[in-house]
């Protein structure tokens, strides 16, 4: 712990060390002492640069690099001082002006000048260029990368934890190179300054030898100029193996290992290249004039590692043939094959641009969050894919490989909704949802259409509104068991008492999936789980029959799913005939997969007959009626209606009582005859 807290104070006191090291003189040993650890921290830069496997396992190197860059302009600085003032700068500087150059002013200019030329304009050039195409190369690929996190998240191929370390890598990358590209301006900027304060140390030495210090002119070159030398070759050695390690890593691919490993790899995959050029370079001893003993010890060495290498793995393929898979893998691919995706959005393969170029996956992920705040489940993963089997321009969603819906989404259309596009080209087309007629318009003539009065939709709209239709439509399907588990696991986590008086002591999670599924049935919300929970714990106590389990659950959320049909705080209601319901009360008759009405078929035909003609005038006064009943008749009736190919919402009455919302009478159901109230 101590450690770590040192560590968070050490480069904030650093920097602030080396603006200090800019304005206060150094003596000579402390200088020496920087000089040797700037030269080390350098070579370690390199040689982590060198074994990280990826880039962004160095993703402090931008900030390395403009730190170590200041550090060696402030050593600099200080170096100038003393020569110019002492005319002595340590035992380095001195080292490296007279020992390393051989007490050479030309030889040490050229050296010094090779190194800049070498920095300049070889490394740090290519190290900026290749930082610059990496930055404007990554941030032209995140949306496409995004896609395909975002594609695999949907079919499931990924969780939702593993997706946003994706999309953190994605973002990290993009800064990444993005601080690279400033960075490497940074290595230019510190090649032009060690120019710039070589000149000013050979000139400012120059005067001072000759004016101050009353050197002859000879004398004061010759010694000022080779500890300016001495110190621009300090400087630039450093500065030379952080240019080598910005190239190295801005020019690192997506290799799994690190730089000498991945090179030794590559090289020894190739043996034959190996032989080759050993073989090559043993025949140029065939030229005359040229010296035999480098080229055979240097040919000799290459075709000896290439004895040593092994077959490449292509060849051995090839010489002992193709490899059968193993059974076990042979069982997982057929395995993989056979699994039905329990929600399947597949399209024509002229519609892939849907998810390519468009905003359909991004739509999918927040249709599962507004299913799961809407209905209370937790939407299974989309698997988007094409299907070579489906006409052009059509799409199909499919549930546990069943088709519940299609429909057609031409490529560059739109669908014009409204009356008075008879003018525009296109060809006619239905909303998949609500069977509005419309025409599928070219995307240009969106604006005309509009102007016409008409409603634009877009394709991606159209599918996803249908996708929903399609969820909503068939949501107690869609709710698994392994789901009902993940809900309850919710549920304890927050109220633990009532889960554990409930399963598994009272009922099962495959009893508590039937009753959830009843309810998404008859598009009743289950997001209020604990309400629901305690109710079937009541209920479970004095009988676990099935309808009697699904109306205590309706109990328990009455007042919502009555205000749920309400319209502008008014609930139109159709209510049964007494006689006729004291009849259909008489004729109730449980059974294992739950209640029905052994009516006689005149009588049945004349209830759902009656039903739908007082709903449907009362859906032609723009009311959507509810029919309330008796709780035992209430599943019975529904029941009935459903089967007779009326999906009518029937309530019971104490649901009714606990509606906020006004209840209006729109009519009254008779077995024999519909009056209208």
């Amino acid at each position: 712990m101590r450690a770590q807290k040192l560590s968070q104070y050490v480069v904030p006191v650093g920097v602030i060390m080396i603006i200090i090291m800019m304005v206060v003189p150094l003596p000579p040993l402390l200088l020496d002492l920087l000089i040797a650890l700037n030269i080390t921290f350098a070579l370690l830069v390199l040689l982590v640069s060198m074994y990280v496997k990826r880039p962004l396992d160095f993703s402090v190197f931008p900030s390395l690099l403009l730190v170590a860059t200041l550090f060696r302009l402030a050593l600099n600085i200080s170096a100038t001082r003393l020569v110019l003032l002492d005319g002595f700068a340590g035992k380095v500087i001195d080292a490296f002006g007279h020992f390393v150059v051989g007490g050479s002013l030309v030889v040490g200019l050229v050296i010094f000048l090779i190194l800049i030329v070498i920095q300049f304009l070889v490394i740090t050039k290519g190290a900026e260029r290749v930082a610059e195409v990496g930055a404007r190369f990554t941030l032209d690929a995140m949306p496409g990368k995004q896609m395909a996190i975002d594609a695999d998240l949907n079919a499931g191929l990924i969780d939702e934890a593993e997706a946003r370390r994706r999309r953190g890598e994605v973002a990290a990358e993009a800064d990444f190179y993005g601080a690279m590209d400033g960075a490497s301006k940074f290595v230019k900027g510190d090649a032009i300054a060690a120019i710039v304060i070589t000149i000013v140390n050979l000139v400012g030495g120059f005067i001072i030898g000759m004016v101050q210090k009353g050197m002859a002119p000879g004398d004061a070159v010759n010694h000022y100029s080779l500890l300016s030398v001495g110190d621009g070759l300090v400087s630039q050695i450093p500065a030379l193996l952080m240019s080598v390690a910005t190239g190295l890593i801005v020019t690192r691919s997506a290799t799994e290992g690190d730089l000498g490993g991945t090179v030794a790899g590559q090289l020894g995959a190739h043996k034959r290249a190996l032989q080759i050029g050993g073989a090559a370079v043993l025949a140029l001893c065939l030229i005359p004039g040229l010296p035999k003993l480098p080229f055979i010890l240097v040919g000799g060495l290459v075709l000896g590692v290439a004895s040593r290498l092994k077959a490449p793995a292509a060849e051995v393929t090839e010489e002992a043939g193709p490899t059968e898979p193993t059974p076990a893998e042979v069982t997982e691919a057929l395995i993989t094959e056979m699994r039905v995706d329990p929600l399947e959005l597949a399209l024509a393969p002229d519609l892939i641009d849907l998810v390519d170029t468009g905003d359909l996956l991004d739509r999918v992920r927040a249709l599962r969050r507004k299913v799961a705040l809407e209905l209370g489940i937790v939407m299974p993963p989309v698997r988007t894919r094409d299907d070579l089997d489906l006409p052009l321009s059509s799409y199909a969603v499919r549930i546990s490989g069943v088709d519940a819906g299609s429909g057609h989404a031409p490529p560059g259309t739109v669908l014009a909704i409204g009356e008075g596009l008879g003018n525009l080209p296109g060809r006619a087309g239905t909303e998949p949802v609500f069977g509005l007629a419309g025409k599928w318009i070219p995307a240009e003539l969106s604006y005309q259409a509009e102007l016409s009065g008409a409603t634009v939709v877009d394709r991606a709209s159209v599918v996803i509104t249908h996708l929903a239709e399609v969820v909503r439509a068939n949501a107690s399907r869609l709710l698994g068991r392994e789901d009902v588990r993940a809900l309850t696991e919710m549920v304890k986590r927050t109220h633990p008492v009532v889960v554990e008086e409930l399963t598994p002591a009272l009922l099962s999670h495959g009893q508590i999936q039937k009753v959830l599924q009843s309810l998404l049935e008859e598009g009743v919300a289950i997001r209020d789980l604990v309400r629901i929970f305690e109710a079937l714990s009541l209920r479970a106590k004095v009988s676990t029959d099935h309808d009697g389990l699904v109306e205590a659950a309706r109990g328990a959320l009455g007042p919502a799913i009555a205000n749920a049909q309400a319209d502008n705080g008014v609930l139109s209601v159709l209510t049964l005939d007494p006689q006729l319901e004291q009849i259909m009360l008489e004729s109730v008759r449980p059974v294992e997969s739950g209640a029905f009405l052994a009516l006689d078929a005149n009588t049945a035909e004349a209830v759902v007959a009656s039903t739908t003609r007082l709903a449907e005038a009362a859906e032609q006064q723009g009311h959507t009626p509810v029919l309330a009943c008796s709780p035992p008749l209430r599943a019975p009736l529904y029941r009935l209606l459903r089967s007779g190919g009326r999906n009518q919402i029937v309530l019971s009455y104490p649901e009714l009582a606990g509606a906020p919302a006004r209840i209006e009478t729109m009519g009254v159901v008779n077995g024999v005859y519909a009056g209208i109230a």
